[in-house]
């Protein structure tokens, strides 16, 4: 029997591996802007904008010998005291502007979650030198013969509230606080989900393929740090309770940002009732704190002239913008990979810059895993023709929001035409309870045109705040301003790779 169980562990090892990164988020303040074109002549029309940015800085691969790189990260940590401290530092120092109470409520949340890690970061095993090595499929055999369950000892936290309040910010506030070894990752939900589908295509007709992509998720991040929780499609909505139950059995605590109470996700989904056990699953292992500001930032800042361009017949001017980004170089036709070996095809690309109709990326059938295929190619988008959202084309809409929510964590450029400025483009777009309260048409009250086109969607109405906001800030002097700034910084990377490159 002995004999057996070392020729088990011997073939468990097999398989183990690991994956020794750390990814750090700098925060910066930031500010917003709009745009108004008519016919010939581009005419400004300024809406203020936000207040909170963010940017990546490339990943660090470290070794387990303590490098002079790892030495480095080691004093930064001696000097990190927790976000709150983080923040009034920020904002003495110009960086920030004063957040309101309902911000330094959550920040005191984020610091009590930061002290709690910090002094269990043993028991949480979030050192990702002393985590144990086994990966996630083999992680799954060695349950086979040693079933067990390990909660964290520190619940997780659900931060909630409405658009532009900071909730990403300050998310990337405590993330940027944490030490540089721990086991951490921070991920758009979107693309969090997209990660998850792809590892499941890879462990087909495994007998629980979701725990083994769980135990690989886990093996790279105790700590999971999800911005923009929302469920709307159905296949996530599915898997979301059986995927966490595995995640939190293995040690997972969670940080999730979200325009939703807990209670009110996936509303009026499809099959919404095999989906409330994740929630009551995920306020079993969060702390759920509301943001309960209802100040937008991104909207505080001055207004300066963008590419967002509203009016009729404006193909020719956004084809003349575009030219200007590309220069010298000629736009042809490209191809990028998406996912599982499909492909997306670009009308027209060049340097770093790509253009499309508004039909050709919102009216097909494609979705984030498209999206973001297309900005790993590519830093600006040229959009043309955004039309103004309602019953006809709700599909298309729910398109460019995920199309803004893709680009907006990507930090990309885009420069569009459209119909109206970010809230025309929703104004026929309601809630339920928004349609309630509107008055009702009595029988001698003429019909107006536009009331056949009044879209009724709780998802799309919520959303579209979150829209209107963010594509407010993307046409800022700010985020233009940071957008440039991280060409740069690629530039540069770039430069130095080659330079070693031809050292070595």
């Amino acid at each position: 029997m002995r004999r057996r169980v070392i020729s088990a562990c011997q073939l468990l090892s097999a398989f183990q591996y690991q994956e020794n990164n750390c990814s750090v988020n700098l925060v910066r303040r930031q500010q917003p802007l709009l745009i108004d074109a008519n016919c010939t002549t581009s005419v400004c029309r300024p809406i203020s904008s936000a207040d909170n940015e963010r940017f990546l800085c490339p990943k660090l691969l470290i070794s387990r010998a303590l490098s002079t790189e790892a030495a480095k990260f080691s004093k930064q940590d001696a000097n990190r005291a927790g976000p709150l401290v983080e923040y009034e530092r920020r904002i003495a120092a110009s960086e920030l502007v004063d957040g309101d109470s309902c911000q330094v409520g959550t920040l005191r949340e984020l610091q009590r979650l930061y002290d709690e890690l910090v002094k269990s970061a043993d028991a949480c095993k979030l050192d990702r030198y002393s985590a144990s090595d086994k990966s996630g499929r083999s992680r799954w055999l060695w349950s086979r013969f040693m079933p067990q369950s390990s909660h964290s000892p520190v619940e997780g936290l659900y931060l909630y509230g409405g658009v532009g309040t900071g909730k990403t910010m300050l998310m990337d506030l405590f993330f940027d606080q944490l030490p540089w070894n721990w086991r951490k990752k921070r991920i758009h939900f979107h693309d969090f989900m997209l990660n998850v589908h792809s590892r499941l295509q890879k462990h087909k007709g495994v007998a629980d393929p979701l725990e083994v992509v769980a135990g690989e998720i886990s093996d790279e991040a105790i700590l999971l740090c999800l911005d923009e929780f929302m469920v709307t499609d159905v296949a996530d909505a599915l898997i979301l309770n059986r995927l966490f139950r595995h995640l939190f059995s293995n040690g997972v605590i969670l940080v999730a940002t979200s325009n939703r109470a807990p209670d009110n996700l996936y509303e009026g989904g499809l099959q919404r009732d095999l989906f409330l056990p994740f929630i009551a699953t995920l306020k079993e292992r969060c702390v759920v704190h509301e943001i309960g500001s209802l100040v937008d930032y991104r909207k505080m800042t001055s207004a300066e002239q963008g590419f967002y361009f509203v009016g009729k017949d404006l193909s020719g001017l956004l084809k003349q913008k575009f030219q200007e980004l590309i220069g010298k170089q000629t736009a042809v036709p490209q191809k990028v990979e998406v996912v599982m070996g499909r492909t997306l095809q670009v009308p027209l690309g060049a340097n770093g810059c790509a253009y499309f109709s508004f039909e050709e990326l919102c009216d097909k059938p494609l979705g984030a895993a498209d999206y973001f295929g297309l900005f790993k190619n590519f830093h600006s988008l040229a959009l043309d023709g955004v039309p103004i959202f309602g019953l006809h084309n709700r599909t298309a809409a729910y398109r460019f929001v995920t199309l803004v929510d893709v680009m907006y964590e990507n930090r990309a450029r885009l420069l569009c035409t459209a119909e109206g400025s970010p809230l025309e483009l929703f104004r026929r777009v309601v809630t339920v309870a928004d349609a309630q309260q509107m008055a009702p048409r009595t029988s001698t009250r003429s019909r107006r045109n536009d009331d056949s086109e009044i879209c009724v969607d709780n998802e799309l109405g919520f959303a579209k705040d979150r829209t209107i906001s963010r594509l407010t800030e993307m046409n800022s002097k700010e985020y233009l301003e940071h957008h440039a700034a991280m060409l740069v910084e690629k530039q540069l990377l770039q430069e130095d790779v080659i330079g070693n490159a031809v050292l070595v």
